[in-house]
């Protein structure tokens, strides 16, 4: 499968989405831990979910008219969590993955791979 502009911008409204949800959650986690309240975090973290979301079901939408395949689109969704978490947990806490999660994080590479190409 060749991939287009329209390919692009699916993987890219879908990465975005996630990171934006991804983030939200984690942030409030972080927040919440250091505070244990949630009222400074929430508008901010609120904002992200929701734009978000919007980029997720238009990644969605577009996805699937791109693909014709909404398997590609899900896995392209669950990948790219598997891709941006590991890596805003990093940045967020500081913690390193542990072996199990490390080797999760390379297969799921591996599976995006596999879902775009085959």
């Amino acid at each position: 499968m060749s991939l287009s502009g329209s390919h692009f911008l699916a993987l890219g409204l879908l990465f975005l989405g996630e990171l934006l949800a991804v983030g939200a959650e984690m942030i409030a986690a972080r927040s919440y831990g250091a505070s244990q309240s949630f009222s400074p975090v929430l508008p901010v973290v609120l904002v992200m979910m929701i734009a978000g979301s919007i980029f997720l079901i238009a990644g969605y939408m577009l996805g699937y008219t791109a693909f014709r395949n909404i398997w590609i689109v899900s896995a392209i969704s669950i990948t790219s969590i598997l891709i941006v978490e590991p890596l805003l947990a990093y940045d967020l806490f500081q913690q390193l993955p542990t072996k199990g999660a490390l080797v999760g994080f390379v297969a799921g590479i591996i599976g995006f791979a596999a879902a775009l190409s085959w």
